[in-house]
Protein backbone atom coordinates (compact mmCIF):
# COMPACT_ATOMS: atom_id res chain seq x y z
CA UNK A 1 0.00 0.00 0.00
CA UNK A 2 1.34 3.57 -0.92
CA UNK A 3 1.98 6.09 1.83
CA UNK A 4 0.61 8.44 -0.58
CA UNK A 5 -1.38 8.78 -4.04
CA UNK A 6 0.73 9.84 -7.32
CA UNK A 7 -1.28 12.46 -8.55
CA UNK A 8 -1.58 14.18 -11.65
CA UNK A 9 1.88 15.62 -11.18
CA UNK A 10 3.35 12.46 -11.42
CA UNK A 11 2.43 11.82 -14.98
CA UNK A 12 4.98 10.16 -17.54
CA UNK A 13 5.53 13.75 -18.88
CA UNK A 14 7.08 14.32 -15.69
CA UNK A 15 10.83 14.32 -14.76
CA UNK A 16 11.27 11.28 -12.51
CA UNK A 17 13.45 8.32 -10.86
CA UNK A 18 14.33 5.90 -13.10
CA UNK A 19 14.27 3.01 -10.88
CA UNK A 20 14.47 2.71 -7.10
CA UNK A 21 18.22 1.83 -7.57
CA UNK A 22 18.07 5.45 -8.82
CA UNK A 23 16.47 6.61 -5.56
CA UNK A 24 18.82 4.56 -3.66
CA UNK A 25 22.13 6.54 -5.82
CA UNK A 26 20.30 9.69 -5.50
CA UNK A 27 19.19 10.11 -1.87
CA UNK A 28 22.93 8.83 -0.60
CA UNK A 29 24.44 11.28 -2.74
CA UNK A 30 21.60 13.93 -1.31
CA UNK A 31 22.56 12.62 2.75
CA UNK A 32 26.69 12.94 1.85
CA UNK A 33 26.23 16.26 0.57
CA UNK A 34 23.99 17.59 3.67
CA UNK A 35 26.26 18.52 6.16
CA UNK A 36 24.81 21.32 8.57
CA UNK A 37 21.09 20.08 7.45
CA UNK A 38 19.84 18.11 4.53
CA UNK A 39 16.66 19.75 4.20
CA UNK A 40 17.96 22.50 2.05
CA UNK A 41 19.83 20.28 -0.05
CA UNK A 42 16.77 17.63 -0.91
CA UNK A 43 14.73 20.76 -1.60
CA UNK A 44 17.44 21.85 -4.04
CA UNK A 45 18.07 18.64 -5.62
CA UNK A 46 14.64 17.17 -5.80
CA UNK A 47 12.63 20.35 -7.28
CA UNK A 48 15.22 22.55 -8.76
CA UNK A 49 17.61 19.90 -10.32
CA UNK A 50 15.51 16.91 -10.74
CA UNK A 51 12.12 18.25 -11.06
CA UNK A 52 10.93 14.95 -9.71
CA UNK A 53 8.72 17.48 -7.13
CA UNK A 54 7.12 20.75 -7.80
CA UNK A 55 7.29 23.76 -5.04
CA UNK A 56 3.91 22.83 -3.69
CA UNK A 57 4.01 19.34 -4.00
CA UNK A 58 7.46 19.64 -1.80
CA UNK A 59 6.04 21.77 0.72
CA UNK A 60 2.96 19.61 0.71
CA UNK A 61 5.31 16.58 1.64
CA UNK A 62 7.62 18.83 4.08
CA UNK A 63 4.46 19.58 6.25
CA UNK A 64 2.96 15.85 6.34
CA UNK A 65 7.26 15.27 7.03
CA UNK A 66 7.33 17.90 10.01
CA UNK A 67 3.99 16.21 11.37
CA UNK A 68 4.48 12.29 11.69
CA UNK A 69 7.23 11.15 13.86
CA UNK A 70 11.13 10.54 13.24
CA UNK A 71 13.35 12.69 11.70
CA UNK A 72 11.80 14.86 9.38
CA UNK A 73 14.15 14.49 6.03
CA UNK A 74 13.95 10.72 6.55
CA UNK A 75 10.36 10.80 6.65
CA UNK A 76 10.20 13.13 3.42
CA UNK A 77 12.41 10.71 1.69
CA UNK A 78 10.07 7.84 2.94
CA UNK A 79 7.36 9.75 1.01
CA UNK A 80 9.04 10.49 -2.07
CA UNK A 81 9.97 6.86 -2.67
CA UNK A 82 6.73 5.87 -2.23
CA UNK A 83 5.26 8.43 -4.35
CA UNK A 84 6.78 6.35 -7.43
CA UNK A 85 7.26 2.66 -6.33
CA UNK A 86 5.38 1.99 -3.58
CA UNK A 87 7.01 -0.09 -0.39
CA UNK A 88 10.50 -0.61 -3.19
CA UNK A 89 10.78 3.21 -3.37
CA UNK A 90 10.45 3.78 0.13
CA UNK A 91 12.90 1.46 1.17
CA UNK A 92 15.29 2.39 -1.98
CA UNK A 93 15.43 5.63 -0.61
CA UNK A 94 15.21 4.73 3.08
CA UNK A 95 18.57 3.09 2.46
CA UNK A 96 20.11 5.94 0.61
CA UNK A 97 19.58 8.14 3.30
CA UNK A 98 21.49 5.85 5.63
CA UNK A 99 23.51 3.44 4.96
CA UNK A 100 26.93 5.30 3.40
CA UNK A 101 26.09 8.45 5.86
CA UNK A 102 25.97 6.01 8.88
CA UNK A 103 29.53 4.81 8.09
CA UNK A 104 30.80 8.28 7.94
CA UNK A 105 28.96 9.42 10.69
CA UNK A 106 30.61 6.55 12.85
CA UNK A 107 33.89 7.40 11.67
CA UNK A 108 33.89 11.01 12.22
CA UNK A 109 32.81 9.81 15.61
CA UNK A 110 35.84 8.05 16.03
CA UNK A 111 37.42 10.95 14.90
CA UNK A 112 35.59 13.60 17.15
CA UNK A 113 35.92 11.42 20.57
CA UNK A 114 39.94 12.13 19.70
CA UNK A 115 39.89 15.54 19.35
CA UNK A 116 37.21 16.91 21.35
CA UNK A 117 39.29 18.49 23.76
CA UNK A 118 40.83 20.31 21.14
CA UNK A 119 39.35 24.45 21.67
CA UNK A 120 39.96 25.23 17.54
CA UNK A 121 38.09 21.55 16.42
CA UNK A 122 35.01 22.67 19.18
CA UNK A 123 35.36 26.33 17.83
CA UNK A 124 35.06 25.04 13.96
CA UNK A 125 32.16 22.98 14.93
CA UNK A 126 30.64 25.76 16.84
CA UNK A 127 30.80 27.77 13.63
CA UNK A 128 28.76 25.75 11.43
CA UNK A 129 25.72 26.49 13.21
CA UNK A 130 25.73 30.02 11.45
CA UNK A 131 26.08 27.58 7.91
CA UNK A 132 23.10 25.41 8.89
CA UNK A 133 21.16 28.16 10.41
CA UNK A 134 21.67 30.18 6.72
CA UNK A 135 20.70 26.85 4.69
CA UNK A 136 17.39 26.41 6.50
CA UNK A 137 16.54 30.28 6.28
CA UNK A 138 17.45 29.79 2.57
CA UNK A 139 15.08 26.93 1.89
CA UNK A 140 12.42 28.73 3.86
CA UNK A 141 12.45 31.54 1.89
CA UNK A 142 12.63 29.72 -1.55
CA UNK A 143 9.56 28.18 -0.32
CA UNK A 144 7.67 31.22 -0.10
CA UNK A 145 6.25 31.61 -3.46
CA UNK A 146 4.55 28.06 -3.33
CA UNK A 147 2.28 29.42 -0.57
CA UNK A 148 0.68 31.88 -3.25
CA UNK A 149 -0.87 28.51 -4.47
CA UNK A 150 -2.17 27.12 -1.36
CA UNK A 151 -6.07 27.15 -0.98
CA UNK A 152 -5.29 29.38 2.41
CA UNK A 153 -4.05 31.99 0.17
CA UNK A 154 -0.91 33.82 0.28
CA UNK A 155 -1.97 36.28 3.17
CA UNK A 156 -2.90 34.19 5.76
CA UNK A 157 -0.35 31.50 4.90
CA UNK A 158 2.40 34.24 5.94
CA UNK A 159 0.01 35.09 8.97
CA UNK A 160 0.53 31.51 9.66
CA UNK A 161 4.29 31.42 9.27
CA UNK A 162 4.86 34.49 11.39
CA UNK A 163 2.68 33.05 14.33
CA UNK A 164 4.46 30.23 14.08
CA UNK A 165 7.95 32.13 14.03
CA UNK A 166 6.59 34.20 17.37
CA UNK A 167 5.66 31.33 18.83
CA UNK A 168 8.37 28.89 18.63
CA UNK A 169 11.55 31.53 18.59
CA UNK A 170 10.72 34.23 20.97
CA UNK A 171 7.75 32.65 23.01
CA UNK A 172 9.41 29.33 23.55
CA UNK A 173 6.76 27.47 23.64
CA UNK A 174 6.72 23.64 22.39
CA UNK A 175 6.80 22.19 18.93
CA UNK A 176 4.37 19.84 19.96
CA UNK A 177 1.37 22.31 21.14
CA UNK A 178 2.65 24.59 17.85
CA UNK A 179 1.41 21.86 16.31
CA UNK A 180 -1.84 21.08 17.42
CA UNK A 181 -3.42 24.31 17.80
CA UNK A 182 -2.07 26.42 14.86
CA UNK A 183 -1.61 23.35 12.86
CA UNK A 184 -5.04 22.13 13.57
CA UNK A 185 -6.16 25.92 12.88
CA UNK A 186 -4.42 25.99 9.54
CA UNK A 187 -6.00 22.28 8.55
CA UNK A 188 -9.45 23.63 9.70
CA UNK A 189 -9.72 26.51 7.80
CA UNK A 190 -8.47 24.70 4.36
CA UNK A 191 -10.69 21.77 4.42
CA UNK A 192 -13.73 24.71 5.34
CA UNK A 193 -12.29 26.62 1.79
CA UNK A 194 -11.83 22.91 -0.07
CA UNK A 195 -15.41 21.77 1.06
CA UNK A 196 -18.01 21.84 -1.85
CA UNK A 197 -20.60 24.83 -1.46
CA UNK A 198 -23.89 23.18 -1.99
CA UNK A 199 -26.15 24.57 -3.90
CA UNK A 200 -30.03 25.97 -2.41
CA UNK A 201 -32.16 22.93 -2.41
CA UNK A 202 -34.85 22.83 -5.44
Amino acid sequence: MQLLAPDAATATDRPRPRSPRDLFVSFTWLALQGFGGVLAIVQREVVEKKKWLTPEEFLEDWAVAQVLPGPNVINLSVMIGDRYFGVRGAAAALAGMLTVPLVVILALAVLYAHFAGNPQVAGALRGMGAVAAGLIAATGIKLIPALRRLPLGFGLSLAIVAVVLAAIAWLRIPLGWVLIVVGGVACGETWRRLRPVKGPAP
